[in-house]
């Protein structure tokens, strides 16, 4: 199956600020994809790129089969769109705003009634769809807004920070919806998000941006891998045996060791040594009762990234 999105050293300038800087990527068809960057890192100058909202400088964008360029409306018409601060019709009900969204989009007259109830009550909405959305709260606009970008039942979903706003339980609604699209309807997610653990749970593989550069791209796990092989582990032992075991573990280079209790929390190990250090600590006579690697969390990841980008002038 040929990629959803296709991006080969896309720039994008405004004045002297490089927004988005000779980008590449690819995004597959089902997965969801996540774009991770702070404030200012060209996140939000991407999406309108690459749903042909801004033009480009250089480099050369395929999505869904179209240029953005060229064929903007083509690409629009099989996407949704949700950005960080949605603007809502507030004179008009969450019913009509829906209603106008299917108009805009030519959503056969049959379907439009069917779909704004199914949508509302998706989005715990039903209760009040005939209420002005001026009158929401902030939580209930972003799931009108989220209600309305999948209204159309785009091909290619593009959300921008989703559960800004929003409460747990609306929160895991939004999760469990988005791995609903990926997994069982085929869509593609391009998931935008400050929210490191959102990204964990949700992101088949990440992008993490700087200033508009990429830094590093593909699974947690391939992005972990990159950090230099060093592992955490989390290893229990016998009461009074933590002080033995800390002492032996900072001798094979561990750069941090945390007690709790009776387990002990390192970090630094490469990942190569562990078996040795797991026979030292045994030959020692130190009783382990679990050793537990803990791989990278996406927030290591990013932390690591971006500090990296610090010392190498890129931040």
């Amino acid at each position: 199956m040929a990629p959803v999105i296709t991006v080969d050293n896309l720039t994008r300038r405004f004045g002297e600020t490089v927004a988005v800087n000779e980008l590449s990527l690819v995004v597959e068809a089902g997965e969801v994809f996540g774009f991770l960057g702070h404030n200012g890192a060209g996140k939000t100058t991407t999406v309108r790129l690459l749903n042909g909202v801004l033009l480009t400088d250089s480099g050369t964008i395929q999505v869904l089969g179209h240029s953005p360029l060229t064929d903007g409306p083509a690409v629009r018409a099989r996407t949704g769109v949700l950005t960080e601060t949605p603007s809502l019709e507030e004179r008009l009900t969450a019913r009509e705003n829906l209603a106008y969204y299917a108009a805009l989009y030519d959503i056969p007259s049959s379907e439009v009634n069917p779909r704004i109830n199914t949508v509302l009550e998706t989005f715990d909405l039903s209760e009040r769809a005939d209420e002005k959305a001026g009158g929401y709260s902030k939580g209930m606009k972003q799931r009108l807004a989220l209600a309305r970008a999948l209204f159309h039942q785009p091909e290619l979903l593009f959300l921008d920070e989703p559960t800004a706003s929003l409460d747990p339980v609306a929160s895991r609604q939004v999760h469990e919806i988005i791995t609903h699209l990926s997994q069982d309807e085929g869509r593609t997610v391009f998931l935008c998000t400050h929210n490191l653990d959102e990204a964990q749970r949700l992101c088949d593989r990440v992008a993490v941006m700087e200033h508009g550069r990429l830094l590093a791209l593909g699974t947690p796990a391939e992005l972990g891998a990159q950090l230099g092989g060093r592992a955490r582990l989390e290893i229990e032992v016998a009461p009074g045996d933590t002080p033995q075991a800390a002492d032996l573990l900072r001798s094979a280079g561990a750069t941090e060791v945390r007690v709790e209790h009776d387990t002990l929390h390192v970090a630094g190990i490469h990942r190569e040594a562990v078996p040795g250090i797991l026979a030292a600590l045994v030959a020692a006579g130190v009783a382990v009762y679990r050793l537990n690697p803990v791989e990278p969390s996406l927030e290591d990841i990013y932390f690591a990234l971006h500090d990296n980008a610090e010392r190498e002038g890129i931040a």
